[in-house]
């Protein structure tokens, strides 16, 4: 099952990278077109944010969807991340794919693979009963497409319960490292093994619930799972 792009405006771009965005150490691995960002946002399940509350600074994991040229996150109302998002707090949110590890000659050139993404933003509080739901599902296709047509809609006091902030893709820049290891000229006669070993997301074999009874047969989209 290949991750739904979620691109409602039909073309690709570029952000305008800032001072902020720009990619500093080895500038080369930097991107900062629409259609590298957007695919990697797409394909990490996870993203994490950052933002400060109280002089503290903290790091949270979350799921995220992006719709178009709005990258979302929901949670509850009284969580603390959730609340310093409703009230606009500037935010770092990053997202990695680790694609594969490095092995150099020598240590100091081992590396990783990887794909990416920082966004810099504030967020706009979501409050249509419809967009929430709109986003919920877009969410619910990313992370397993078929599941939301077969379980149950959330009610309106589940709806009403969960937060959802949306952040602007305007400030983002994506860094890409692929290939072999970059070895020194001083270290290509050297008897070690060098390459690359890729790494990559699978599914297991579904595990269906204790409690289900009777059985009910596991949809394929749960068989087959699969991240591009």
């Amino acid at each position: 099952m290949p991750t739904q792009r979620h691109d409602d405006q039909g073309k690709s771009g570029a952000t305008n990278p800032s001072a902020r965005t720009t990619v500093k150490v080895i500038g080369d691995r930097g991107a900062y077109d629409t259609d590298t960002i957007y695919a990697i946002l797409d394909e990490a399940l996870l993203c994490h944010v950052g933002f400060v509350d109280a002089d503290q600074p903290f790091v949270i994991p979350t799921i995220h969807i992006r719709i178009g040229d709005q990258l979302y996150v929901h949670g509850s109302p009284a969580s603390r991340m959730i609340r310093r998002l409703c009230d606009g707090v500037a935010v770092c949110i990053t997202v990695s794919i680790l694609d594969g590890l490095v092995l150099a000659r020598s240590m100091f050139h081992h590396s990783m693979n990887y794909r990416s993404v920082v966004v810099l933003a504030s967020g706009t509080p979501v409050t249509d009963r419809e967009h929430k739901l709109d986003v919920l599902k877009a969410l619910s296709d990313n992370v397993i497409r078929g599941r939301w047509s077969e379980a149950r809609q959330p009610s309106v006091k589940e709806v009403n319960g969960t937060a959802i902030v949306g952040f602007p893709l305007h400030e983002a820049s994506a860094k890409i490292r692929s290939g072999p290891p970059t070895d020194a000229d001083s270290d290509m006669a050297l008897p070690v093994w060098a390459g690359v070993i890729p790494v990559t997301l699978t599914a297991g074999a579904p595990v269906p619930a204790p409690d289900q009874d009777p059985p009910v047969a596991v949809p394929a989209y749960a068989t087959e799972y699969a991240r591009s």
